[in-house]
């Protein structure tokens, strides 16, 4: 497999032109030889225990096309967020699409866009950060991700900007009969104490098989406060795999909330490094698996500066033959005095056949800190279902409702309150189609 990505290397060299000689392409080539260096990884490899990637390397994956697929304004529209008022930045097959990114009326200063356009015009303030945070060295995935590096989404906040608008990055995959994988770069700067909302939504059009690798990079200035929001909803036969990497400054605030609802194997890498004293970083996750879908979500907080606070509660709802993992690691260096941590795992099994493969891990090198972690697994109570029953509620609408209530307490984390309304609706439809699955096996 990794020979096959080695052509297509070959490939993308010879369409770059004069840029082969830039410093940034010297990157890619090194990320391209340490990919053939560690291939992909196996179940041997502890991070990746409980996720074979053995069916996405059995596809011979083919570059995604440039080619719009005859997409309108209209069908983009349908893949908007009602009632939201955002700047919109449109990513057809992993390519900005300008025609349908009519962002306007940002604060003076503010740079959203393409990310391959700003290497051109802002070389400087990129090659500072871009591929400088999130590493390649043991992660075979952002290894393919730097050395494919074309395109993706960029922002940046000047200091002392608070952008009221959400920033709204919509990446949708096309329908096609050959399997195809993008690489989604994204680069996501604040200086200081400026304030942004932004919402990342992956998205496919069709059922067809194809690879998502994108890795967002976040680089939170002094004071600043982010929300980031990323909704996954790609086919059902996709692979979807991102890296999430944050380096934070002081007193800075950074909040995700990472709601996965596609794909047939999703791994998903989330690292928050606090590198300034009092900043505080949230990290929430809901993940609901139906039939055969594999969610796997990897997070990592490194407390490396002392006063920092980190809370982390991520959710998975399974029903059917579906699995989840969850590994969530918290570290805290040896000079990161009065930290205060909290990590909370909690998964709903709606079916016999459904399963998790949970692990919570502290590693504390400071005396004077409070870190507390759990993991709980459970079904839905019957009590409350006879309750609910009795009062007139059929069984499905019961467990609806209490399945409803266990997702809430994620999705209700987010401020805008358009996207808490469509991942409610996203949440039935996906119950529904669930229970549509199981009835037919």
């Amino acid at each position: 497999m990794t020979e096959n990505y080695q052509r297509q290397f070959e490939t993308f060299e010879k369409n770059l032109n004069g840029m082969l000689k830039s410093p940034l392409h010297d990157l890619r080539r090194a990320a391209m030889a340490k990919f053939r260096e560690i291939g992909f990884p196996t179940t041997k490899n502890e991070e990746w225990r409980f996720t074979s990637v053995a069916p996405l390397t059995k596809v011979q994956f083919q570059p995604a096309s440039d080619a719009r697929g005859g997409l309108t304004a209209k069908e983009i529209d349908q893949h908007t967020i009602k009632d939201l008022e955002a700047a919109l930045i449109v990513f057809i097959n992993g390519v900005y699409a300008p025609e349908f990114s009519p962002a306007s009326g940002l604060p003076q200063g503010v740079k959203a866009g393409s990310l391959a356009e700003f290497m051109r015009s802002e070389p400087e303030l990129l090659s500072q950060h871009l591929a400088r945070h999130a590493s390649y060295d043991d992660n075979a995935f952002t290894a393919l991700s730097t050395a494919f590096m074309r395109d993706g989404a960029f922002v940046y906040v000047p200091d002392g900007v608070e952008v009221k608008t959400p920033l709204f990055l919509l990446f949708l995959s096309t329908a096609d009969d050959t399997p195809f994988v993008t690489h989604p770069r994204n680069l996501i700067i604040t200086g200081t104490g400026s304030r942004v909302a932004i919402i990342e939504n992956y998205i496919g059009r069709g059922h067809n098989v194809y690879f998502t690798n994108s890795v967002t990079e976040v680089v939170a200035g002094a004071r600043s406060v982010i929300e980031h929001d990323k909704i996954q909803h790609e086919s059902d036969n996709a692979f979807h795999v991102s890296t999430l990497q944050i380096v934070q400054g002081e007193e800075s605030t950074y909040t995700s909330n990472a709601i996965t609802y596609g794909g047939s194997l999703v791994r998903n890498n989330v690292t928050a490094v606090l590198a300034g004293e009092r900043c505080e970083c949230r990290l929430n996750g809901l993940s609901l698996g139906t039939g055969n879908q594999h969610i796997d979500n990897h997070t990592t907080i490194d407390h490396a500066m002392p006063n920092c606070a980190s809370h982390e509660l991520y959710k998975s709802i399974l029903e059917g033959r579906s699995r989840g993992v969850f590994n969530g690691k918290i570290f805290v260096r040896k000079d990161a005095q009065k930290t205060d941590a909290k990590q909370t795992n909690k998964t709903l099994l709606l079916s016999d056949d459904a399963m998790i493969d949970t692990k919570p891990q502290l590693e504390i090198f400071a005396d004077d800190v409070k870190c507390t972690h759990g993991a709980t697994v459970g079904q839905l109570d019957e009590d409350q279902i006879f309750y609910l029953r009795s009062r007139g509620l059929a069984l499905d609408d019961a467990r609806d409702l209490l399945t409803n209530a266990f997702a809430s307490d994620v999705i209700n984390r987010i401020n805008v309150g358009p996207v808490r309304e469509l991942l409610n609706a996203m949440l039935h439809v996906r119950l529904c189609k669930g229970r549509l699955i199981l009835s037919q096996a």
